[in-house]
């Protein structure tokens, strides 16, 4: 092949030359000639190579699309198990503190009721308390009430029965229990 484009440039020396600009039928018709010939070759031994190299270029670029979109569905399906399950603990934890502060609720209740039943435990037992001591003074002035209106009236009848002298006698002993 380099001796056709040899003996192209010989013939075109020969001619005399000329510009670039000039047009030679011959060397027209051999670029023509060299165009089809280089064009049989390259179909002969290279174009099949080409076509099969783009053909699996093409198939390896659809494999990898189709990879990429099976990936997608994939990740998609995945996103959305991943929202399901997100709801559905949001729902649980909703629950749960739903049923805690039921279960607070009742044992606020049980505390305030059962604090309610010791202070009137606690009430009613200082009420007993203060009604037995009521009782014990009650009984212990009575028994004082008692002595004075016994020395009150060995007094009395010792004294003459003057009603003076009674009153004097009773205010007398008043004013002595008063100071004790």
């Amino acid at each position: 092949m380099l001796t056709f484009f040899s003996f192209l440039v010989l013939t075109w020396e020969q001619e005399g030359g000329g510009s670039l600009i000039d047009v030679n039928p011959g060397v027209v018709f051999w670029t023509v000639v060299t165009f089809f010939f280089l064009l049989l070759i390259l179909r002969k031994f290279a174009w099949k190579p080409i076509l099969i190299a783009l053909d699996q270029r093409e198939n390896s670029i659809r494999e990898s699309l189709d990879k990429a979109e099976k990936a997608k569905q994939e990740a998609q399906k995945i996103l959305d198990e991943n929202q399901a399950n997100l709801a559905k603990a949001d729902e649980e934890s909703k629950k749960i503190i739903n049923q805690s502060k039921i279960y607070a609720e009742k044992i606020k209740d049980q505390i305030i009721s059962e604090s309610k039943l010791v202070a009137k435990k606690i009430i009613d037992e200082a009420s007993d308390e203060i009604e037995r001591k009521k009782d014990a003074v009650f009984d212990e002035l009575l028994n004082q009430i008692t002595d004075i209106a016994v020395h009150a009236a060995g007094k009395i009848l010792n004294e003459n029965l003057n009603l003076e002298t009674q009153k004097k006698i009773v205010t007398k002993y008043i004013q002595e229990i008063t100071k004790n």
